[in-house]
C-alpha cells in the first residue's frame, strides 16, 4: 500500500509512504514501486524494499502438493525450524487425510530442526485437499497448521 502527497510545489519536498503486509510470508521479502514525476530528467524512478521478516517457527515450503499415481507410493517433505533460540517441540494434534496419505515427523536436530515425509496410501486416488495441524511449545505459534493439496491419479 501506498501513500504520498499528491502536488508537490517546484523545487519542493514530497513524502511518499510505502506499507508492507507481512502477514503470512517469512524470511527475505523483496518489493518495489514505480513513482512517475513530470520532471523530465527523472520521469520515473524505482524505491526498493527490502524485509526480512523474523518467524517464531519457519515452515518450508509453506504447504505440500503431492502428485502421484495410485498404487505407486510417493514422498514428499517439508522442513520445519525453530526461529527462536529455544528449543522447540511438536505434537500431532490433527490430521485430515488418515484414509489417503501417511505421515512421520523426524527430528533432524534436537529441538531446532524437523522433517515431515508425507506419503500416498496404495489405495488413494483422486484429487484432494486436507491438513496437518501440529501442536507446539512456542506461545507465540502453539499450532501449526500445514495444507496439503493432492492429485493421485489412477493407474493405466
Amino acid at each position: 500500500m501506498a501513500s504520498y502527497d499528491a502536488t508537490i510545489p517546484p523545487g519542493g519536498e514530497g513524502k511518499i509512504t510505502l506499507a508492507l503486509d507481512t502477514k503470512g510470508y517469512q524470511g527475505k521479502i523483496k518489493k518495489a514501486a514505480a513513482v512517475y514525476t513530470n520532471d523530465p530528467q527523472a520521469p520515473k524512478m524505482i524505491i526498493g524494499l527490502i524485509v526480512d521478516v523474523q518467524v517464531p517457527i519457519i515452515v518450508t515450503p509453506r504447504y505440500v502438493v503431492f502428485n502421484g499415481i495410485e498404487g505407486r507410493k510417493r514422498t514428499q517433505f517439508i522442513d520445519i525450524i525453530a526461529g527462536f533460540d529455544k528449543h522447540l517441540k511438536l505434537n500431532p494434534a490433527q490430521f485430515s487425510l488418515e484414509d489417503k496419505m501417511d505421515y512421520r515427523i523426524v527430528e533432524l536436530e534436537k529441538g531446532r530442526k524437523f522433517r515431515i515425509h508425507f506419503s500416498n496410501t496404495p489405495q488413494a486416488s483422486g484429487t484432494f485437499m486436507g491438513f496437518l495441524n501440529i501442536r507446539t511449545n512456542y506461545s507465540e505459534k502453539p499450532m501449526l497448521n500445514i495444507t496439503i493439496h493432492a492429485r493421485i491419479q489412477k493407474a493405466g
